[in-house]
């Protein structure tokens, strides 16, 4: 290998010079992966660049769908957005220390692509010009081919391996950032998303709601919602691995694992294996129908993940139908039938949830915004407020519905204090809106209710309810 620079060298604004300026000290060529983080969202990264081709596939077919289904940045043809990746602090403030002692500041690579070179140094504006080879193996470097610019010698910084004429020398400079060496608990548990675990407990609701107490359902249960705790962490994983650019501009989602570079690509992409492993090992261990269901689980999840989730109400909908598959696998865990007034009410009561995260996104927009990745204008909000209320409510509606049933009657013998949870339930449905409305919740409204008192309060109450019901 060798230091690229062309014969014409190119400006941060795109015009080629014909006859570079002739610099009045020693030229530094500084090649482009010093000025990045090691391990940050390069091309040459083989797992990004299987995402990056599987997000290209997805968002072709999400594109049938309408303008507004996909997602556009500021991205280059190699799939790399600048803005949105980790640079090398140190090294930019080196860099910035040589232009101010008067020294031209070249930017090279030959093992990267010249659109990926190119936004490099147009957004990091300290380089003086930049050079990419068009190919990947170029013959070694001879003292006539380099630019007459360089050709009286030159500092480099990069790779031990790339041959340098005679005329230049290697330049070390003080001080890296670098990725932290080992990995803290704390990195694993925030990528792993353990506080999104309490989700899970929605797998024990038909073990509550069919009155089966005994021991070895209970501990069935268990299984199962360890089960698709692992496989949500596997999904989540997948989904950061995805989504890795763009969390990298959003101003709290910088600082998961991944978009940080606290872990990197490649240990993610373990972590996940080892997850879904885990995850399906137990499922088949529980049944073969159980299994089945949380491969359904994961084969949506995965869908949103990589397209479902840019189509404006179709991710909502994902969403609802993916808390509900929990209770469903809840049931077949346990070998009960799956109540169809529970599966009514988890899809509305879900969706009105779903519906106020999408609201809470759109509040926190601009006028005029369109919602990254999601496909939804801010102009939408106020209906999204109506559908939300309006699944919440559809929820209690089914839930009164049900005290009226027979089999409620077979269940309980006291249906008639059922009632009382209904008023629980409208006051809480309202509080969620109520605060969604005032900018109280900050995300997910299920984090929320998880960290709410009121909530808890509300969800105790109901639940003392329907045991003096029995």
């Amino acid at each position: 290998m060798r230091a690229s620079v062309p014969e014409r060298v190119e400006q941060g604004g795109g015009d080629a010079l014909r006859e570079p300026l002739r610099p009045k000290a020693r030229p530094l060529v500084v090649d482009v992966d010093e000025v990045m983080v090691r391990g940050s969202s390069v091309p040459a990264d083989l797992v990004f660049d299987l995402i990056r081709r599987l997000r290209a596939f997805a968002v072709a077919i999400t594109a049938f769908f309408g303008p507004h289904a996909q997602s556009t940045h500021g991205a280059d043809a190699s799939g790399f957005d600048p803005s949105r990746a980790q640079f090398d602090h140190d090294a930019v403030r080196f860099l910035l220390q040589v232009l101010g002692e008067g020294r031209p500041v070249y930017l090279c690579s030959e093992t990267h692509p010249e659109p990926f070179v190119s936004a490099v140094a147009q957004h990091l504006g300290v380089f003086t010009a930049w050079a990419a080879a068009p190919e990947r193996q170029l013959p070694a470097a001879r003292r006539e081919e380099l630019p007459p610019v360089l050709r009286q010698g030159f500092d480099y910084i990069g790779s031990a391996a790339v041959a340098l004429p005679e005329s230049a020398s290697r330049l070390a400079r003080p001080g890296r950032s670098e990725p932290p060496a080992q990995v803290g608990m704390r990195s694993w548990l925030k990528l792993f998303r353990v506080h999104q675990y309490a989700k899970n407990a929605l797998v024990l609701v038909p073990l509550l709601t069919a009155h089966k107490f005994a021991s070895g359902s209970a501990a069935t249960s268990l299984l199962a919602v360890i089960a698709f705790s692992l496989c949500a962490s596997g999904a989540y994983i997948l989904n950061d691995l995805l989504d890795v650019e763009a969390d990298r501009a959003h101003p709290t989602k910088r600082s998961r694992p991944i978009a940080s570079g606290a872990i990197p690509a490649s240990r993610a992409v373990g972590a996940m294996a080892l997850a879904l492993v885990a995850a399906f090992a137990i499922a088949m261990s529980i049944s073969i129908e159980f299994g089945g269901v949380l491969l359904g689980y994961f084969a949506l999840t995965t869908s949103y993940s990589f397209w479902l989730k840019r189509i404006a109400t179709v991710d909502v909908v994902v969403l609802a139908t993916l808390y509900t598959v929990r209770v469903v696998g809840g049931a077949v865990a346990i070998s009960v039938p799956m109540s169809e007034w529970l599966l009514a009410f988890s899809l509305f009561i879900f969706m009105s949830l779903a519906l106020v995260k999408r609201y809470i996104e759109l509040a926190s927009q601009p006028d005029g915004a369109v919602l990254a990745a999601r496909g939804y204008q801010v102009e939408d909000k106020s209906m999204i407020a109506i559908l939300a209320a309006a699944s919440g409510f559809n929820a209690v509606v089914i839930f009164t519905l049900y005290i009226s049933s027979d089999t409620v009657r077979a269940l309980y013998s006291h249906p008639q204090l059922l009632w009382v949870g209904c008023p629980i339930l409208m006051y809480w449905i309202g509080r969620v809106m109520l605060f969604a409305q005032r900018g109280l919740i900050d995300d997910d409204p299920v984090i929320f209710a998880l960290r709410d008192r009121v909530s808890w309060v509300a969800l105790g109450a109901i639940g003392a309810i329907m045991l003096a019901a029995i």
